[in-house]
């Protein structure tokens, strides 16, 4: 007999802004997320802070959106990019992901940023910023 899958528990009221209670409720929403309970939120953010190369990242990016329906863009900032606080790390809002765990998601992967600078000097190339230098 298959067993449920462990779903994330709600968030007190008031503090968050996920729609995690009214989730299965929507129609047509995306169920996906509730998969992301708090043990597999570390491990994602685990995963995402040792991300290796441009790749890595792009292949991460897509199995979010596959596996949990979560939508991240990462790109060179607006203005000029002098540090990683240049780049511009965006995770979309969805009914059923937190606010917290959009900004942890967000620090991940700045973090894996810092730590291997080739990542955002490859995403800035990928970019065209590098092209005429």
């Amino acid at each position: 007999m298959n067993s449920p899958l462990p779903i994330r528990n709600p968030c007190p009221p008031g503090v968050c802004d996920c729609s995690l209670e009214q989730l299965p409720q929507i129609a047509g929403s995306d169920l996906r997320i509730l998969m992301l309970n708090r043990k597999e939120e570390k491990r994602l953010l685990d995963r995402l802070e040792t991300i290796q190369s441009l790749d890595d990242l792009k292949h991460m990016q897509q199995r979010m959106q596959q596996q949990l329906g979560i939508q991240v863009s990462v790109a060179p900032g607006a203005n000029e990019v002098r540090s990683m606080r240049g780049i511009d790390i965006q995770v979309m809002e969805q009914p059923g992901l937190c606010r917290k765990t959009r900004q942890s998601i967000r620090t991940a992967i700045r973090r894996s940023l810092e730590r291997r600078p080739e990542i955002a000097y490859d995403l800035l190339n990928a970019h065209d910023l590098f092209r005429d230098l």
